[in-house]
């Protein structure tokens, strides 16, 4: 393994040239940030002796040749891409292309590029492709160190058009493309004839003059977008196929001897890069901008690369913005790739297939006698026959458009063609004998029928009449076409909007799911059917006497099975226009969500039909006709799948298609519903059936007899108790509580107390909670018909309050004491309990004092979703603590109240759901949601993780509440509920899962899961502490049981019998701030290390520091703000020893005695490489290095090149203070450019050094404190305004936290980016333990102050030294295991000693994320380049990102019709 930097040098050495020539040579800076993966290879003693086994180490020489010619009109110069003061993209190639292959022959030469190709300005004085290639040839003839004759060749030409192609005609682009290529042929025939051993890369950007940049000049579009003014992706991919299609057919001369060949390459598709650059200038001596451009090109030349690696057919366009994985030649395939060698042909085999009688004669015989209309005009739909019809019309896509449905064979062009006439549920074209369509049937029985299109052409012109499907339309513009088709029957004079009878046909959905992974949220089923229903309600509203087809989508993914066969399908179209179905592997997580979400389209508009929203009027309705549901591809004979039903494309249906289609639909139109085919085979012989005597309507849901299948079920349950009588006299322990004595029931938690989704029959209403149905809070309706707790107790106590009812977010009126918010974690838990005591306190129905109050628990389902992502912001200690701060608050507050914790939930149950295929459960969300519990493999390190955080969690709040914290006084306990530790998953009578239990999402009960768990809750109550049941079947028959005569209250510890361990004291006060450290190994290396991911803390030498006041200490001496004591700083100070205080210095110190550069005492004079000022921001940094690197560079008491350094910056409290001041100066941009000026400093001037980064402090903590003590309040809003002052739940409170969160991320990204790994010597790592604010609390829950300085801001002594020793412990974990949080618990041996096995300080490489060449491996690196970002931030933005999505947007129950806005959910 080796950087492509080493090869570069290596080839340099090879290659001719002078010294300046090699120094000019060496400036491809940005090939560092590339890597080659490509083991070396020895040279072979034989080369290859034919082309097509051409091996990297037989090439001897590369060059390359060049001409883009400007296209007239255009904002884009392309010749530019040759020309620039700087190298131009041919060098860049050349060079490049010479570097990679140096891994496999170290002498290969390079041919540099004709010197006219560069810094030429203008068309008329660029240098002649033909000439050019004499040029090249001469000088390889003349070259000495090569053989011409015997020695391969590796030649690119860079080639584009004169003119662009953009007539409106198939025909005419043809010929415009032919006559381009012709132009070409001469350079082709004279390499061919002169050159021999030679491969030929052809690299052509014609097509962006073609298309893709056709109309990105405004000030010209008139002329050169006259056809493409709606241009579509469709007709790009057509067009950059055809054009492909047209060179390798004129290839196919050129590939004749053995020796030669030419391989045409996909050309750059990042059109907006070149728009941009072209915009800005290429022309130019920015230093930033010219490293830009040659970025891009080395991204060109290495996509370049690869594709000489892919076999023809299976190339991917350049990509000059994407990060590239070079490909390296396999065992099985070590040669470059041709067209011999690729088994790829362009020339498409005639078909083999026989045609029935009917295939061959796209016409029909209509066997009906009765054609008669009814004998008056009927006034119901339901009595409508096919001869009252007079309107037709239809919406949809490019099928109904009929793309390519009249097209010859192999003329992929010609698909752009919308041959509307044919098409098959509205085209009109000739008659019944010569073409089958729905309206040409009709025409037989009405034959003044009107709507149907004719001929070819787009919606807007006139053959397209009522045909207004719009090719690439998907779902959501369907509407736009419904009213537009509205606009135009209401103007057509023919037509009388209110007596005549239409028919409309709507057909979509492909486009949707073809582009659906690429946005599953925009595209997801419930967005499609709700367009669907927009179009729908606007024909209901506006369109009387109508009859409404609505095809149900076909099962899209039998499409791959053409792109698998071996037929003349051109696979790249498919791909490109259908990658969503082509692209996933089989048997992959992404074909099977096509599956579903292809299963969810049929399933969802079947049920927006049968709602019965369109039956409201005798005369309309919407009738699903299935006949393509369960259609499989059309086979051949033989069995294979049958291309000769499909557009040359392979991917629109042919004109037998369209024949087939229309039949089968006219079939489905006269089925009654109940009996309508839904899987109609297009091979098959379609015989049309007739309206009958007895049944001679087309057929409805009411002359069908049919009735929509609807579900009303009974979720309540029967109480058998006969004492429900309350204590007498009324209860004054909470021991002798009886149900009949709870007045007030209340509730926290997550989406499942919320009552998430739980009537939802559907994914789009998964926002909505359902609180009324809630199992521990709901309150709707009576235990009769609805199984909740309250509903039980109320049977006991019909005065209970409290209790949730209806819908909507916990700030809702109804939601009442139900405070659980969807997405809430542990640590969500004490602002509820205070928003519940608030509300509590304040209402009036509530006696605060006097009334007893249950209060329900449930939490931690998201916290375990996200342990892998951050192990440590949700270890069980701070899932233990939080769960503890929020009882502390009820104790402490809620006078008469029984607090149940119901256990935390074995999620690991709720795999089974999503690992079997049967429930259709959706995996993509599982995936998004909670992949590492549900999704992952069953033997994976993160399913071990969540298993052992289970118990972990569990063990945590047992042990939590029998430490008796919540049993000291008698009016007040906390009980837990065991029976979620181990839940049973349902299973049916057929084996699989029974997801009746869960809402459409496969995560959250429905209604009769919350019945069944309000059951176990109500028992597990009443069930004494120690017997308690500690498992859940949601299957089994639950009855409820009732309190007894020798144990009439609710179960708890007391009335139990139970006996908890005591308290364990509370620790003496302590004396001073030392830690102790025992380490085996203190010595430093055996020899001063040269790699900064070798170094031990016995080797650092000097230490420095920046930052704020922080660093200077304020605040350490007692009662004193005005003064520092640097000394004691936590970072830097050196003051007294270990023992009596804790720095990182004096941790050092026992490392390294001699260590310099620790500030002392507290005047600047002793402050030594302290440069820390108080009250400094981010700007300030760049100062601050300044100063440091001359005090080091001054110093003699350092070496300054030799000596380790250790610096640790800490900045930016002071920016977001005063954040809300000056937005702009104090924006996340500007302090992340600040820490990238200051660190460039460092990694331009300081040898060997380490430096900490520690992330910038979580600021919500300080609004803890600040409500914790009215005084700090006063003084923490003069300190920090930004912070302090905004409301709760204001804007601005929101702004702050997140940018507070994106100073952490963008630093993170910025450092980890990869732009300071060049140096062996030097590192900067993130050490995060302030990324997540964990407050010390004191002995009453309330914050610690001992911990803070006199204002509150800063840190006391005690602070000091904990942040020292959380600093020197993430100094030593490894990145991506270090602790997020502070740990703030008295521990003297809570430092951390080296790993004897790796005594290293940790760095991003030796963490295992990076190796010593930040290597790639030949299929995918182990741990990609980003991997440690999105390890580190994923903890931080991913929980706040759900708990937004899920709650943030909660859709009302019954909204408004919006038809220009599309539904987004958070699925």
């Amino acid at each position: 393994m080796k950087p492509l930097l080493g090869l570069l040098f290596l080839w340099l050495l090879s290659s001719e040239g002078d010294a300046d020539h090699l120094e000019e040579q060496g400036k491809l800076k940005a090939l560092r940030s590339f890597q080659f993966p490509c083991d070396q290879v020895m040279l072979s003693e034989s080369p290859s002796s034919s082309v097509h086994a051409l091996r990297p180490a037989d090439i001897k020489i590369v060059t390359a040749i060049g001409s883009l010619q400007r296209a007239q009109g255009f904002g884009v110069h392309h010749e530019h891409l040759l020309q620039s003061t700087g190298k131009s993209l041919l060098d860049v190639s050349v060079e490049t292309l010479a570097a990679l292959i140096t891994s496999f022959n170290p002498l290969v030469l390079h041919q540099p590029p004709l010197p006219g190709t560069k810094g030429v300005t203008s068309e008329s004085q660029a240098i002649d492709l033909l000439h050019q290639a004499e040029e090249i040839v001469k000088l390889m003839k003349e070259n000495q160190m090569m053989d011409f004759q015997n020695d391969w060749k590796l030649i690119t030409v860079f080639f584009s058009a004169e003119n662009p192609c953009s007539s409106c005609a198939s025909t005419l682009l043809k010929n415009c493309i032919l006559d381009n290529l012709e132009k070409f042929k001469p350079v082709l025939e004279f390499l061919y004839n002169e050159v021999p051993k030679a491969f030929v890369n052809l690299v052509d950007f014609t097509e962006l003059t073609t298309s893709s940049l056709a109309c990105q000049d405004h000030n010209n579009v008139s002329n050169q977008c006259s056809c493409f003014g709606e241009h579509s992706i469709f007709s790009d991919i057509i067009l950059r196929w055809s054009y492909q299609d047209a060179w390798e057919k004129l290839l196919e001369r050129f590939d004749q001897k053995n020796d030669f060949t030419v391989v045409v390459q996909p050309s750059l598709q990042e059109s907006n890069l070149l728009l941009r650059l072209g915009r800005d200038g290429f022309n130019t001596t920015s230093k930033t901008q010219g490293e830009t451009l040659e970025e891009v090109y080395i991204s060109m030349a290495l996509s370049l690369w690869n594709n000489m690696m892919e076999p023809v057919g299976r190339k991917q366009p350049y990509s000059a913005t994407k990060t590239l994985q070079i490909r390296c030649p396999s065992q099985e395939s070590p040669y470059l790739f041709t067209y011999g060698n690729s088994n790829y042909s362009s020339s498409p085999e005639p078909s083999s297939t026989r045609e029935t009688s009917q295939e061959r004669s796209y016409g029909t015989n209509i066997p009906c006698f009765d054609r008669d209309p009814s004998d008056t005009i009927p006034v119901s739909v339901h009595n409508l026959k096919p001869a009252d019809i007079r309107v037709i019309a239809a919406l949809g896509d490019s099928i109904t458009a009929g793309n390519g449905a009249a097209s010859r064979p192999y003329d992929v062009l010609d698909v752009l063609t919308q041959y509307r006439g044919v098409s098959w549920s509205v085209g009109g074209d000739e008659n019944i004998s010569t073409v089958t369509t729905l309206a040409n049937i009709l025409r037989e029985f009405n034959p003044s029928l009107i709507g149907y299109s004719i001929g070819t052409g787009k919606e807007t012109t006139d053959n397209a009449a009522l045909n207004q499907a719009v090719a690439g339309n998907r779902a959501e513009h369907v509407p736009a076409q419904a009213r537009r088709l509205v606009e135009l029957m209401r103007n057509d004079t023919r037509i009388n909007m209110q007596t005549d009878w239409k028919l409309i046909t709507l057909f979509i959905g492909g486009n949707d799911l073809c582009d659906f992974c690429n946005n599953p949220v925009h595209l997801s089923p419930e967005n499609y059917t709700y367009n669907i229903q927009i179009a729908l309600d606007i024909l209901h509203r506006e369109v009387p006497r109508a009859f409404v087809n609505l095809v149900t989508i076909l099962s899209i993914a039998s499409l791959r099975e053409l792109h698998a066969s071996s037929n003349t399908c051109p696979k790249l179209i498919m791909r490109l226009l259908c990658p969503c179905v082509i692209n996933p592997q089989e048997n992959s997580s992404d074909l099977k969500k096509l599956v579903y979400f292809n299963r969810r389209y049929q399933e969802r508009t079947r049920q927006l039909v049968e709602s019965g929203r369109y039956d409201t009027t005798d005369d309309f309705t919407v009738v699903m006709q299935p006949f393509l549901m369960n259609a499989s591809i059309p086979r051949t004979e033989e069995g294979l799948p049958d291309n000769s039903y499909f557009a040359p494309d392979c991917f629109h249906f042919g004109q037998k298609t369209h024949s087939q289609a229309a039949r089968a639909l006219w079939n489905n139109m006269l089925e009654p519903l109940g009996e309508k085919t839904d899987n109609q085979q297009m091979e098959d012989e379609i015989v049309l059936k007739c309206p009958s005597e007895t049944e001679p309507f087309l057929r409805t849901y009411k002359n069908s007899n049919y009735t929509y299948p609807s579900q009303t079920l009974n979720y309540g349950s029967q109480l058998l108790c006969e004492d429900r009588s309350p204590s007498s006299p009324p209860a004054t322990s909470v021991h002798s509580l009886k149900p009949a004595d709870v007045q007030v029931i209340a509730a926290l938690g997550d989406s499942l107390t919320a009552g998430t989704a739980i009537a939802s029959d559907n994914l789009l209403d998964l926002n909505t909670t359902y609180r009324g149905l809630s199992w521990s809070i709901g309150g709707d309706a009576s235990l009769e018909n609805v199984t909740t707790l309250p509903n039980i107790f109320r049977e006991f106590n019909t005065m209970l309050v409290g209790y949730s009812t209806g819908i909507g977010s916990e700030n809702d009126s109804n939601a009442f004491l139900n405070q659980a918010v969807p997405g809430a974690q542990a640590e969500h838990l004490p602002a509820q309990a205070r928003n519940l005591l608030r509300l509590m306190k304040t209402d009036p129905r509530i006696d605060f004092s006097a009334d007893w109050k249950l209060i329900t628990i449930h939490i931690g389902g998201n916290d375990l979703c996200n342990y892998c992502k951050d192990p440590d912001h949700y270890s069980d200690v701070n899932f233990t603590r939080r769960i503890q701060e929020t009882l502390d608050i009820l104790h402490q507050e809620v006078p008469k109240a029984l607090v149940s914790v119901i256990d935390v939930m074995n999620l690991l149950v709720l795999r089974e759901l999503f690992m079997d295929s049967q429930t259709q459960c959706p995996t993509y969300m599982a995936d998004y949601l909670c992949s590492s519990v549900l999704t992952g493999e069953d033997n994976s390190l993160e399913l071990t993780m969540v298993r052992e955080a289970i118990k972990a969690y569990q063990l945590g709040i047992q042990r939590l509440v029998e430490s008796g914290r919540y049993d000291t006084r008698e009016d007040f306990t906390v009980v837990i509920q065991p029976f979620f530790q181990n839940v049973n998953t349902p299973v049916g009578q057929d084996g699989h899962p029974d997801i009746s239990y869960f809402s459409p999402d496969c995560l959250h009960p429905s209604q009769k899961g919350h019945s069944q768990l309000a059951k176990a809750l109500w028992n597990a109550m009443l069930q004494p502490v120690g017997q308690k049941t500690d498992s859940f079947d949601f299957m089994a028959d639950i009855v409820l049981d009732c309190p007894t005569q020798n144990n009439p209250f609710l179960g708890t510890n007391k009335n139990s019998n139970q006996t908890y361990l005591p308290v364990e004291p509370t620790d003496e006060p302590i004396e001073n701030w030392g830690s102790d450290l025992s380490c085996s190994e203190w010595a430093p290396s055996s020899h001063v290390p040269i790699s900064v991911h070798q170094l031990q803390p016995a080797d650092i030498k000097v230490i420095g520091a920046l930052g704020d006041s922080l660093t200077t200490a304020l605040g350490a001496i007692p009662n004193d703000l005005q003064s520092e004591l640097r000394g004691l700083s936590w970072s830097i100070g050196g003051d007294v020893t270990l023992e009596t205080h804790t720095t990182l210095p004096n941790i050092l110190k026992t490392f390294s005695p001699n260590l310099f550069g620790f500030s002392t005492g507290s005047s600047r004079e002793t402050a030594g490489f302290n440069v820390a000022e108080g009250g400094a921001t981010a700007r300030n940094m760049t100062v601050q290095a300044h100063k440091l690197v001359e005090l080091m560079r001054s110093s003699s008491e350092i070496n300054f090149k030799e000596d380790w350094k250790l610096i640790t910056v800490l900045i930016g409290g002071n920016d977001l203070c005063q954040y809300c001041l000056d937005k702009e100066n104090y924006s996340v941009q500007k302090y992340v450019k600040h820490l990238q000026d200051m660190l460039d400093i460092f990694y331009e001037e300081l040898p060997r050094v380490f430096v900490n980064m520690v992330d910038i402090l979580d600021m919500s903590g300080l609004r803890q404190i600040a409500a914790s003590s009215s005084e700090c309040a006063l003084k923490l809003k003069n300190v920090c305004p930004c912070v302090l002052n905004p409301e709760e739940n204001s804007s601005e409170l929101q702004e702050i936290k997140r940018v507070n969160r994106d100073f952490q991320a963008e630093a993170m990204q910025l450092i980890y980016s990869g732009q300071y790994e060049e140096r062996e010597d030097f590192a900067v790592v993130i050490q995060p333990f302030f990324r997540n604010t964990l407050l010390p609390l004191d002995s009453n829950g309330n914050p610690d102050l001992s911990f803070f300085a006199a204002d509150c801001f800063h840190f006391s002594l005690r602070g000091y030294a904990e942040m020292a020793m959380a600093l020197w412990n993430n100094m030593l974990e490894p990145v991506g295991e270090k602790q997020t949080y502070n740990n703030f618990t008295r521990d003297r041996s809570k430092l951390k000693c080296p790993n004897p096995e790796k005594p290293f300080l940790s760095t991003l490489r030796n963490s295992g994320f990076r190796n010593s060449y930040l290597n790639l491996e030949k299929t995918e690196p182990s741990v990609p380049y980003w991997a440690v970002i999105v390890a580190a931030v994923a903890g931080v933005l991913v929980g706040s990102l759900f708990i937004w999505l899920v709650s943030g947007r909660r859709a009302k129950r019954h909204p408004h019709n919006t038809e220009n806005n599309t539904k987004e959910t958070a699925l």
